[in-house]
């Protein structure tokens, strides 16, 4: 079984930047897909970002291109989301994910207050 913890999150200004990291315990995620998805209050969980297995590859939701960041330590199997320009839109609950071959893991979420 593979654990997710997120960390870094907090309340933050507009206009400021947060770093969130995702780290596995149990079996490694070394070779999985690895994303972020947020899920803002009163609304659907939404995909935010995501990086394939060896870091060669990213993809974006439209509402964050440019500002946010995905990245992956392949060592430490630890995934980051760089967030900067940070709005009120962007509050929600944070999740990382590990996802291969149809199996995903979830992490338990990390909030992500913007004040205006």
């Amino acid at each position: 079984q593979v654990q997710l913890v997120e960390s870094g999150g907090g309340l933050v200004e507009s206009g400021g930047s947060l770093r969130l990291s995702c780290t596995p315990s149990g079996r490694t995620v070394m070779n999985y897909e690895r994303a972020w998805f947020r899920q803002a209050p009163g609304k659907e969980r939404e995909f935010v970002a995501s990086i394939d297995w060896d870091g060669d590859n990213t993809y974006y939701a439209t509402a964050v291109k440019g500002r946010f960041t995905i990245s992956r330590d392949k060592a430490q199997n630890t995934v980051y989301l760089q967030m900067d320009g940070l709005k009120p839109d962007d509050t929600a609950v944070y999740y990382c994910t590990a996802n291969r071959e149809g199996t995903t893991f979830w992490g338990q979420g990390t909030q992500v207050p913007v004040s205006s």
